[in-house]
C-alpha cells in the first residue's frame, strides 16, 4: 500500500493544504473528484491506524499528522530517503469540492507548461517540481490515464509503445482499468529508475515524459542529475516533501475521531 499512502498525502495537500479533507465521506467531495473517484486507495489503512492512535490517547493526533507521517514511513519501508514528519497539523472542519481537486492536481495529459505552473501556483521551484515527480517510482497507472501516450506520441520508446499496447486496448472503454507500473524496471522499490525511464523516453504517463525531452532546460537538467544520481534525487525529494507538508493544515480546524466525518 506505499504508493497508494504516498499518493494519499499528495493528494491532500495540493487541496487547500495537508488538513485531510480529502478523507472525509461528503457527497461532491474531494473523493469524486476525476483524480481520485475509482483511483485513490488506503483509506481503511488510515482508518485502522487512527482508531488505535485513538485507543492509545484520545483525540491527540490529527487524521492530517497520520496522512504525514503514513507517507514518510511508506516511502521508507519501499527503500526510500527519510525525511523529519513535523506534526500539530488540524483536520479540516471545511469540505472542499470534487472541482476544487479537478483544478489543483496535475492531470495525466497536463504539458510541461500546465504542471510547472501549478506546482509554481503552490510555491515549489522547478527543481522541487522535479523532485516530487519521483513518487512515480512506486505505483501503477490505468490505461485510461496512458493510452494516448502508447497509441499517439512521438517521444516514447517503440517497444516500450508496444509493451503499453499490449495491456492497453486502443478503444476506450475496453481495458480501461488495466494497469501499468509508472516505473517499468522496479515499481515497488524507491529508487531512481523512475528518472532513467524518462531519459530513455520511457516514462508512463504524457505528464511524466514532458519533465525530459533532451533539452538543456531546467526541468531535463534535474531529471538527468537525479538519472545519474540516486543520493542527490533522495536528499531533493526529502526536503520537498517536507516543504508540501507544510502546507495549510494548521489552525482553525480540530482532531477528527473518525477521519471520514467532521466533528
Amino acid at each position: 500500500m506505499g504508493a497508494s499512502l504516498l499518493r494519499l498525502h499528495f493528494h491532500d495537500c495540493f487541496v487547500e493544504g495537508c488538513d485531510a479533507s480529502l478523507l472525509l465521506d461528503v457527497p461532491g467531495g474531494e473523493k469524486e473528484s476525476v483524480h481520485n473517484a475509482n483511483s485513490l486507495r488506503g483509506f481503511e489503512v488510515i482508518d485502522f491506524i487512527k482508531q488505535q492512535v485513538e485507543g492509545s490517547c484520545p483525540g491527540v493526533v490529527s487524521c492530517a499528522d497520520i496522512l504525514a507521517l503514513a507517507a514518510r514511513d511508506s516511502v521508507v519501508a519501499l527503500g526510500g530517503p527519510s525525511w523529519r514528519v513535523e506534526f500539530g497539523r488540524t483536520d479540516s472542519t471545511s469540505r472542499p469540492s470534487a472541482q476544487s481537486a479537478d483544478r489543483n492536481i496535475p492531470f495525466a495529459t497536463d504539458d510541461l507548461s500546465t504542471i510547472s505552473s501549478l506546482f509554481a501556483s503552490k510555491g515549489f521551484s522547478v527543481r522541487e517540481m522535479v523532485a516530487l515527480s519521483g513518487a512515480h517510482t512506486i505505483g501503477q497507472a490505468r490505461c485510461v490515464r496512458f493510452r494516448d501516450r502508447a497509441y499517439g506520441e512521438q517521444n516514447i520508446e517503440p517497444s516500450f509503445a508496444q509493451r503499453l499496447q499490449n495491456i492497453c486496448p486502443a478503444s476506450p472503454n475496453i481495458g480501461d482499468d488495466n494497469l501499468a507500473p509508472l516505473d517499468s524496471q522496479s515499481p515497488i522499490t524507491f529508487n531512481n529508475d523512475y528518472f532513467r525511464d524518462l531519459t530513455n523516453f520511457m516514462g508512463l504517463l504524457h505528464s511524466d515524459q514532458v519533465l525530459f525531452s533532451r533539452t538543456a532546460r531546467p526541468n531535463d537538467v534535474f531529471v538527468q542529475a537525479y538519472a545519474n544520481a540516486q543520493p542527490i534525487f533522495f536528499k531533493d525529494f526529502a526536503s520537498a516533501m517536507l516543504k508540501m507538508s507544510r502546507m495549510g493544515g494548521a489552525g482553525n480546524g480540530l482532531v477528527r475521531t473518525n477521519c471520514r466525518v467532521v466533528g
